[in-house]
């Protein structure tokens, strides 16, 4: 498991290397929630994806994208808002291997 390092703002895009993949996070709040699109190489994987509390954002291998990713509260089960990121709410990364033992993770 590894935390995505994001700050706590409205709008921001994220660059990081994961499993061998270059990946471009989106993420950004509207007024309904909070919200994530994710790229490999330019190429979107998925996009438009709300982000819930310890809800698997990509969710299905079939998309190609390897592990994958979910918001944490660790003050409690709310869904993340941007004000909170990085002090209440964090982005972690899930390598395929601590997907496997999953019984949903191939949803």
């Amino acid at each position: 498991m590894q935390l995505i390092p994001l700050q706590a703002t409205p709008n921001q895009t994220v660059a990081v290397q994961l499993s061998g993949q270059s990946c471009t996070l989106n993420v950004y709040q509207k007024s309904t929630a909070l919200y994530m699109d994710v790229f490999v190489n330019d190429v979107l994987i998925i996009g438009g994806v709300i982000c819930q509390n310890i809800n698997r954002i990509v969710r299905s291998t079939y998309l190609g994208f390897i592990g994958d990713f979910a918001f944490v509260d660790t003050q409690g089960d709310l869904d993340p808002y941007y004000a909170g990121i990085g002090s209440r709410y964090y982005l972690m990364y899930f390598t395929a291997a601590e997907l496997a033992p999953l019984p949903y993770a191939d949803a």
